[in-house]
């Protein structure tokens, strides 16, 4: 051990020489401050302040409307929707992906990451050429007697296929970190499957699955290409909050836009922050 020290082993002192330069040190996170308050800082104060500069009452005039409720009703609808069946779903696909091992898992694997690729204009598109007139899944409307396009049911779908990596990709990390060690055991024990799910592999993954579910809300609160081109966003009916915003803009209401950017904005930083604490709480 004594030898190892002398030649510059693991457990060596770090040589003063190498030990990082102060100004270089301030200058690198000089930089990323910069970096972060122009490009997310600066909009988001220049969104506060005209916000505040247009004026409440007139902000309330705007908002204070039929449609707007109805577009923002929507958009919780559409999140939760996407909130419950992406961590059903996700959940199961991240355990599949972890714990079995089959051919075209690399192939999946990769699939899992294309709605973040892949437009969400273009995602919307597809869906209206899958549901709509002439399209392979025509008859699923049909049979439900309820349109598919130009309505929330098209619009639940894209708002799913562009969230559904988050819950995926938070959980499998953990599902990985954890093995599959306590399983085992409890399977040895005579577990059933369900049981060592519920009480074993799920508790092991809580925070990665709220995380991910976290983020699939914001990223469901946000969303705009999809359900516009796939609910048209008609005033009222197919409308959500991010359409109301665009429109509002066009419309030069200004004061219902600001407000209902700042709302959308708020409500998903509060909704990070407040997992970052909750994780701090409870040491993970």
């Amino acid at each position: 051990m004594g030898c190892s020290e002398e030649r510059g082993g693991p457990v060596a002192k770090l040589n003063p020489e190498h030990r990082q330069n102060p100004a270089a040190k301030y200058a690198l996170i000089g930089a990323v401050a910069f970096y972060l308050l122009w490009l997310l800082g600066l909009p988001i104060f220049t969104l506060i302040r005209h916000t505040v500069e247009i004026g409440t009452a007139r902000i309330a005039q705007e908002l204070w409307q039929s449609e707007v409720a109805k577009a923002f009703g929507l958009t919780v609808m559409l999140s939760l929707g996407a909130v419950l069946f992406n961590s059903v779903f996700g959940t199961l696909v991240a355990y599949v992906m972890v714990r079995q091992r089959f051919r075209g898992r690399a192939l999946l694997n990769a699939i899992l990451d294309l709605p973040f690729a892949v437009s969400p204009v273009v995602v919307g598109y597809m869906f209206i050429l899958l549901f709509g007139k002439s399209g392979w899944l025509q008859g699923v409307a049909e049979l439900t007697g309820t349109p598919w396009v130009f309505a929330w049911p098209g619009m639940l779908l894209a708002t799913l296929f562009v969230t559904f990596p988050f819950v995926v990709r938070e959980v499998m990390p953990v599902l990985e970190e954890i093995g599959t060690e306590q399983e085992e055991a409890a399977r040895t024990l005579g577990a059933g499957g369900w049981e060592i799910f519920w009480k074993i592999t799920l508790p092991g993954i809580k925070w990665g699955l709220l995380y991910g579910v976290s983020l699939t809300l914001a990223r469901a609160l946000g969303e705009f290409g999809a359900v516009l081109v796939v609910g048209a966003g008609v005033s009222g009916s197919t409308e959500t909050a991010t359409i109301y915003v665009y429109r509002a803009m066009e419309e030069r209401m200004f004061g219902g836009a600001y407000a209902a950017s700042l709302i959308l904005i708020g409500f998903s930083f509060l909704l990070l922050l407040g997992m970052e604490w909750f994780k701090k709480r409870s040491n993970v």
